[in-house]
């Protein structure tokens, strides 16, 4: 069991250090060919963070385990609201907009709705995969032309440096490294250590995460509902916690909401067209609507006194750590 936990922190560590390093490198190399910077905000770095659970669902699917995909992206969604949102606001209140409870929010409870939707037959084909897969088009189409605070340009991990003031648009935030300091070799290579982190961190988490799974006696879908979900949301863990220490409450909600449709619209959805998933009955009958909960929850949290206070934060936390500790003791 020591060497199975080994692969599976390894796995999970090396899928961060991944997407970190395809971000950077195709950040700047997007930037070197004139592409705007809400753009790659928009497209590279978004999908850039949701890499860790893409390539570790890809490398599910491969080796026919599909059904962990499903728990990994319930399993981070959930995490990302309760956990994430929760201890955040613990540490400090986050300061919250209505503009969040009026687009972002409902976007992703009917996301939600509709993941539950096609998830309910037992399978996701391959058809129903296109339908999210359509979906993430339409929502990043839609975050382009309204210039969103939701972009994934504010709901990725920030780099910490001083800005200056500018006009520019929201999600064109000077971010990223201006394209002449980096060398050209140095960013095809950050792409390509990154793509082949991302690949090698697969198939660590999914070999670990198998092995645990037979060593504790549970099902491997317990597994990656609970610890490897949890690993591919310490990104965001790290993000909402560090943009809530500088007061940045726009991003560390946007980057909890973001990523949840992120999870549920491009991972479900490639994944769903490299081969059908099998969607465990749990995760039909309780799981699903877990998330759909937390998610319904953040309307009247957001609500109330224009923040999320340290109780409502305690509630989500202690919600999931009940709900964790509900999953081992029943072993499904």
């Amino acid at each position: 069991m020591p060497l199975d936990l080994v692969l599976l922190v390894l796995g999970l560590t090396l899928l961060v250090v991944g997407a970190d390093l395809l971000i950077f490198g195709a950040k700047v190399i997007a930037l070197r060919f004139g592409v705007s910077r809400f753009v790659v905000g928009l497209t590279v770095v978004a999908f850039g963070t949701s890499a860790p659970e893409l390539a570790g669902g890809i490398g599910m699917v491969l080796t026919d385990r599909s059904e962990m995909v499903v728990a990994t992206v319930l399993g981070s969604n959930i995490a990302n609201v309760c956990l994430i949102l929760g201890l955040t606001a613990v540490i400090r209140p986050i300061p919250v907009t209505l503009r969040a409870v009026r687009n972002d929010v409902l976007i992703v409870i009917a996301v939600t709705l509709l993941a539950a939707a096609l998830l309910l037959g037992g399978e996701l084909a391959r058809w129903e995969s296109l339908i999210l897969c359509a979906g993430i088009v339409l929502y990043v189409v839609r975050a382009y032309r309204t210039r969103t605070p939701l972009d994934p340009a504010q709901v990725t991990r920030p780099v910490a440096k001083k800005r200056a003031i500018n006009t520019e648009p929201a999600g064109e935030a000077a971010d990223e490294p201006e394209p002449p300091q980096i060398a050209p070799w140095r960013s095809g290579g950050a792409v390509l250590l990154g793509t082949g982190l991302l690949a090698g961190g697969s198939a660590m988490l999914v070999s670990g995460a198998s092995g645990l799974a037979s060593n504790l006696g549970v099902p491997e879908f317990v597994i990656a509902l609970t610890m490897v979900a949890f690993g591919t949301s310490v990104p965001e863990l790290a993000t909402s916690l560090r943009a809530a220490l500088k007061r940045e409450s726009d991003i560390a909600i946007g980057n909890v909401l973001g990523s949840n449709v992120f999870n549920l619209l491009a991972v479900l959805g490639i994944c769903g067209l490299v081969a059908p998933l099998r969607v465990p009955i749990e995760a039909v009958t309780r799981d699903v609507w877990v998330a759909l909960a937390a998610a319904v929850a953040c309307v009247p949290i957001f609500m109330t006194a224009g923040r999320i206070t340290r109780a409502e934060g305690l509630f989500l936390l202690v919600g999931y750590i009940a709900y964790v500790v509900l999953i081992f003791a029943i072993g499904v």
